[in-house]
């Protein structure tokens, strides 16, 4: 983990490192580089990949290039935790200082092809190799047989419709409940067809097998462009909402919208800041423990850091997108939504916010990627390469509605959907105890889950890196 090798440098090279200037007059210091502990050249990969960050953020491209020439002869995709993550920093870092350069850019990415077949197996790699979501469908899953007890007729709309595994489960709990099986039906979202096509295929051979009735009905679409409206909810339905990992992907379009209108002087009378107060008296965490022990410079001030941080409780910005959305939902009048999102803060206006965020929150990824997979193999490459890669890319080196990887903590999603008129619904203890048993049977050391307020955090070590909650439309006060 990296706040070990953070905290374990007393006397080396690297006690001068942070005010190692990077221009090339200082001459290269690549013959030590080399000779450093793995712990040394964790701390010395932060503060490279920092002082990197930086210089492209003030749009200083050739100290940027040096720095990413020094980055190269310490990182590797197949090294320790803290050379994986840098080789893929800096290939987002490179990728947003080819972006200067529009021609070039299109010209290397022109014949690159995204294969459907592989977007769906690192999908099922991430689910099979790591528990997070595993344990997001099974407390999602008891949620929704406690909130559709009694009911006949029952409705989820699941927002990214791509594991048959999660609702596979819950078809066999519904089975044995003493009244039956409720009549069941699904709608998948997903942009891809294919998905939809193989997640109705597998659903319905599992209610033929178990006597349920089931329909699925497909959408393909991407959430965005989803009108909540056209999906038909029946009178006589219990409508539950399921969403992993999904909803910060509609910020981008509020993103784009509040950049064309960032000199309204009404924009700021959209909030209700009573409401904003009241619901942010949380505790502010701060980056992970091993940049507060290994202070990191931040070597050149640039117009890049100088927005306000969003980070303060009043930085919750308009989102007319995102309070459509919710209103739609609400409008549904669901008796549970179950929300998964990633518990970090990669949605800050500047680049060094999100790539401080980034840095720490992929560290323990990556980490505990490696503490359930050996270093080797090719399983372990993929969901670092083409998930965790490409969501860092997409943190780093994308902006406006490009860039979709917007993930918020849990203090922001309480405070959107509270705004947009739903109630907190606090999360089963029996789907505390299922996760529970889930991870001691299948020996995840290291992963936690703790409640916090009715939610839930699902850690690695201590560090949490997903948040669930549950919301009803009729508030719980």
């Amino acid at each position: 983990m990296v706040q070990e090798g953070a905290s374990s440098v007393t006397s080396s090279p690297l006690q001068f490192f942070p005010w190692m200037s990077l221009s090339p007059g200082l001459g290269s210091p690549f013959p030590w580089l080399r000779e450093l502990k793995s712990e040394e050249r964790g701390l010395c990969l932060i503060h490279l990949l920092v002082a990197c960050a930086n210089h492209v953020a003030a749009g200083s491209l050739e100290n940027a290039n040096i720095g990413l020439e020094q980055i190269s002869h310490l990182a590797s995709p197949d090294g320790d935790t803290m050379q994986r993550i840098a080789a893929y920093f800096t290939e987002a870092l490179a990728d947003r200082m080819l972006k200067a350069w529009p021609g070039l850019h299109k010209a290397l990415n022109s014949t690159k092809i995204s294969w459907v077949s592989e977007e769906i197996l690192v999908q099922k790699l991430f689910f099979e190799l790591c528990p997070f979501l595993k344990l997001a469908y099974v407390i999602t899953n008891q949620a929704i047989l406690e909130a559709m007890e009694g009911e006949k007729m029952v409705h989820i709309i699941d927002l990214n419709s791509s594991e048959p595994a999660q609702w596979i489960n819950l078809f066999q709990t519904f089975s044995a409940r003493p009244e039956g099986p409720p009549h069941l039906r699904i709608t998948g979202i997903h942009e891809q067809k294919e998905v939809l096509e193989q997640m109705a295929l597998q659903l319905a051979e599992e209610a033929e097998k178990l006597d349920i009735p089931f329909q699925f009905n497909p959408i393909v679409c991407k959430l965005e462009n989803l009108d909540l409206e056209s999906l038909r909810v029946k009178t006589g339905e219990a409508l539950a909402v399921s969403s992993v990992l999904q909803l910060h992907s509609l910020l981008a379009t509020d993103d784009e919208m509040l950049r064309s209108n960032i000199n309204s002087p009404s924009m700021s009378k959209n909030l209700n800041t009573n409401r904003l107060h009241r619901v942010l008296q949380t505790n502010q965490r701060t980056l992970g423990e091993w940049l507060e022990k290994e202070p990191v410079q931040i070597y050149s001030p640039s117009s890049d850091l100088a927005s306000p941080s969003p980070l303060s409780p009043l930085s919750l910005a308009p989102a007319l997108k995102m309070g459509s959305f919710l209103t739609a939902l609400r409008a549904l009048s669901p008796k549970l939504i179950v929300v998964t999102e990633q518990e970090s803060n990669h949605n800050g206006p500047t680049l060094m916010e999100r790539a401080m965020e980034a840095l720490n929150f992929y560290a323990a990824l990556f980490d505990c990627l490696e503490s359930t997979v050996s270093r080797a193999p090719l399983e372990r490459q993929k969901v670092e390469k083409m998930l965790f890669g490409e969501e860092i890319k997409n943190i780093i080196a994308c902006e406006g509605l490009e860039r979709k990887e917007r993930h918020e903590k849990l203090e922001k999603w309480i405070l959107r959907l509270e705004l947009a008129g739903f109630g907190r619904v606090p999360l089963s203890y029996h789907g505390m105890l299922q996760a529970g048993r889930l991870l001691q049977t299948n020996n995840y050391d290291g992963y936690k889950i703790k409640e916090e307020n009715g939610c839930l955090v699902m850690c690695w070590q201590e560090r949490p890196l997903y948040s669930m909650s549950a919301w009803g439309f009729r508030r719980y006060d």
